[in-house]
């Protein structure tokens, strides 16, 4: 599923050829995606103000309202030529510019993502919107919040991570790679872990989403960005999809378990505390 990574590095892709751009038409080639497609034709010849990231989701931002883009377990949106031919898979797009105009389409074959209105006269922030954590590489994320919002959490801390309402965008692979570069076993409950623990997580949490942001995400099977390319930092995980081999630190035979019925996998060597010096320095 595209996580915080491969979001960002998709609007960092499509930015330039859309913002300052106005949308032409758009184009519904299946609606039946997550929820029913919503592109209101108010939005035709109106001025893309900005593309921006909240969590795992696009908001293409309007004088009129938003429209938000979610990429779901297999999407991508990429950026192509107007005669470009349909594939398989490609459900919805938007005719974006001038000489040349271009085609933002969104291809899903799973059709878990979704294409989303919110009108600038809503009182209310979107509910897709409205109850989502904090920003993991926003300056206010970092250890004391995490501790403040873990006590008394009896949850493992990977699933405390991934939570949502928590902390945006930190999924399955990023967390498994964070708690790996804090040294913190997975199972720890998140309200035993103290907050010299958490600071060295949040250190973590960014110095991993960073490092695959660069390296343009992950690509498992589906992902690619915005001009088709795959993400490299399948190359730099330590332990996301690595269990019975070896550790890359020490050697120890990685341990994969289930853990809120997804599988992750952790080396019972480097990872024995909650308070400790980051066993790994390789990620940065």
């Amino acid at each position: 599923m595209p996580e915080l990574p491969e979001v960002e590095t998709t609007r960092r892709g499509i930015e330039p050829w859309v913002v300052g751009q106005r949308l032409h038409a758009t184009k519904t080639y299946n609606a039946a995606l997550r929820w029913p497609v919503q592109s209101p034709d108010l939005l035709n010849g109106c001025l893309v103000k900005a593309l921006t990231r909240r969590g795992k989701y696009l908001l293409f931002e309007f004088d009129v309202g938003t429209l938000i883009v979610h990429l779901g377990m297999s999407g991508s949106l990429r950026v192509l030529e107007a005669d470009t031919p349909l594939l398989k898979h490609d459900h919805f797009e938007m005719v974006i510019g001038e000489s040349p105009r271009r085609l933002i389409r969104l291809n899903d074959p799973r059709r878990f993502g979704c294409v989303r209105f919110h009108s600038v006269d809503a009182l209310e922030p979107h509910p897709l919107l409205a109850h989502l954590g904090i920003e993991p590489l926003s300056n206010e994320f970092g250890g004391s919040d995490l501790f403040r919002r873990s006590r008394n959490r009896k949850v493992a801390v990977k699933n405390f991570i991934m939570d949502s309402k928590v902390v945006v965008g930190v999924g399955n692979i990023y967390a498994a790679e964070s708690l790996f570069l804090a040294g913190m076993r997975p199972t720890v409950p998140a309200g035993r872990v103290s907050r010299r623990g958490y600071d060295a997580l949040a250190q973590a949490i960014r110095r991993v989403l960073a490092n695959a942001i660069r390296q343009g995400g992950t690509t498992l099977r589906d992902f690619v960005g915005s001009d088709g390319s795959p993400g490299y930092f399948r190359q730099y995980l330590y332990v996301y999809g690595r269990g019975g081999e070896p550790c890359r630190v020490c050697e120890t035979a990685l341990k994969e378990t289930v853990i809120g019925g997804r599988s992750t996998v952790h080396c019972n060597n480097c990872q024995r505390r909650t308070d400790y010096q980051p066993p790994v320095d390789a990620i940065v």
